[in-house]
């Protein structure tokens, strides 16, 4: 495949995240090639106990470039920070944009230095793109060392994500896909075909998994279809088939979703432990779990764990200030035996290499799909729909709007002025497309698919009430007068 430039990142003001379909495709296309196991420099029998470590990176995109909500320009909330640093917490705001950028540093001076760190990296397509249009387009250059030179793959990994930071359960289902793919388009965009070639790995927002039976089908099958080879999934959101919770968490597991008709997609999950995201990575305490971790017998195979944690790259003093010490003392001393550093697609890739593969992981399903399965007879069209009804009529306290890094907010309940607007706008479009068949290279369907995806982002609704949902509100305004002019 072509290699950087290939693509414009900006076209006509918007972010070039579709028309190239079919380029997409190619380089994203399912295939049993590996790609981290050939370039790492780690042999798992000579390894006692392992971690790894994804960093987070999201900022919203939000209409606040002027003082009229209605006719404010859409920018990133990172330059609404930067340009109001005497408001709140602003005054972060260059500690945020030197955090985007630091890992390329930090890899660099490590790996030159003959030392073997590791890291996932997560960047929403929001955050891409505001940097470019914010003209720190400088950031996504210097990040490009590590994501297109061949010396760095073994070290870094980046991961998949929704375009818009979209949590899956209150994003209309057809548009779940072309969030996956329009984040393809800008990473290619950005970093080039090759690039986006070795992303096998994906982080959902939120860490959001989502329980209804359909649902996850379709998200599981989207994934799929758009290449990826796991996914990444919060402890407490899934479980056995049996209903029973996961005892092993530091090994491979294989998520089952099955539909109301009786379909079924499967993916590899890494499983990321609870806890305070942000803190216990910046602490690194994944490092100090791994320690405790002893070697096992895992699909008749010796191999030894790996504890997988994630936590945004900016948020809070401690990623902000400690993670950089923290990060460089250990890997200082971290080297290729004993207790080492491992990438997500790496450890799997070096599992499949030993001779284990995704069909030998523990079958997991979402949490609390055992009771609707429990309810369902025969397969058929709308059965997990009656399965859930049944099962509310007996539980009322029975809901499928969490299952996310945090069991106490809802994505749905208490937002229909928000979601309503979201919903209709989704639908209006998609109408508006199927009939009038638009090129997707069609600058007013970009233009309009922007919209779209960018009223889906999960801070709007994340901050409750009040701007932040206006925010929403407006980008759906606008969305509907772009759809509109389809």
């Amino acid at each position: 495949m072509s290699n950087i430039n290939n693509m414009p990142e900006i076209i006509d003001n918007m972010p070039n995240i579709c028309g190239k379909e079919k380029e997409i495709e190619q380089a994203t296309k399912p295939s049993a090639k590996n790609y981290y196991a050939p370039v790492s420099n780690i042999n798992l029998d000579k390894v006692q106990g392992a971690f790894s470590i994804a960093l987070h990176m999201h900022q919203p995109m939000i209409p606040a470039g002027g003082y009229d909500l209605r006719s404010a320009q859409i920018i990133s909330n990172l330059k609404n920070m930067m340009d109001n640093q005497h408001i709140g917490d602003n005054h972060n705001a260059p500690t945020f944009r030197d955090c985007y950028v630091r890992m390329s540093r930090f890899i660099l001076d490590l790996a030159n230095r003959g030392k073997n760190p590791r890291i996932m990296l997560d960047y929403s397509g929001n955050l891409l793109w505001g940097l470019r249009q914010m003209g720190d387009g400088w950031v996504l250059d210097d990040l490009k060392k590590i994501a297109c030179d061949p010396k760095y793959f073994r070290y870094v990994e980046w991961l998949g994500t929704t375009w818009s930071h979209a949590v899956v359960t209150s994003t209309p289902v057809p548009d779940v896909k072309l969030h996956i793919r329009a984040w393809q388009h800008n990473f290619a965009s950005i970093f080039g075909f090759e690039a986006l070639e070795r992303v096998k790995g994906f982080s959902p927002p939120e860490m959001h998994l989502p329980i209804h039976p359909d649902i996850c089908y379709e998200y599981v099958k989207a994934l799929k279809e758009c290449g990826y080879r796991w996914l990444m999934v919060q402890e407490h959101t899934i479980e056995k088939i049996d209903g029973s919770g996961i005892n092993l968490k530091h090994v491979p597991h294989r998520l089952v979703a099955k539909n109301s008709e009786g379909k079924v997609e499967e993916i590899a999950v890494l499983i990321k432990t609870q806890g305070s995201d942000t803190k216990l990575v910046a602490q690194m305490q994944p490092v100090w779990e791994a320690k405790g971790l002893p070697r096992i017998n895992y699909c008749g195979k010796d191999i030894p764990q790996c504890a997988n944690q994630i936590g945004d790259g900016e948020n809070g003093g401690v990623m902000m200030n400690e993670f950089p010490k923290g990060y460089y003392q250990e890997f200082e001393n971290i080297g290729t035996e004993g207790l080492v550093g491992l990438n997500g697609s790496e450890y799997l890739e070096l599992l499949k290499e030993k001779g284990i593969s995704e069909k030998d992981f523990i079958p997991v399903q979402p949490i609390s799909q055992k009771r609707i399965w429990d309810n369902i007879g025969k397969p058929k069209k709308g059965a997990a729909d009656e399965a859930i009804d049944a099962i509310k009529a007996k539980d009322h306290g029975y809901n499928l709007d969490k299952g996310s890094w945090t069991s106490n907010i809802s994505w749905v309940k208490g937002y229909e002025n928000v979601l309503d607007p979201i919903n209709k706008l989704s639908a209006v479009f998609h109408a508006k497309v199927e009939t009038k068949k638009i090129n997707t290279s069609d600058a007013k369907y970009r233009e309009a698919l922007t919209y779209v995806l960018l009223s889906q982002t999960s801070c709007f609704r994340y901050w409750g009430q009040g701007l932040w949902t206006e925010y929403a509100k407006e980008i759906c305004r606008r969305g509907m007068e772009k759809v509109e002019q389809l």
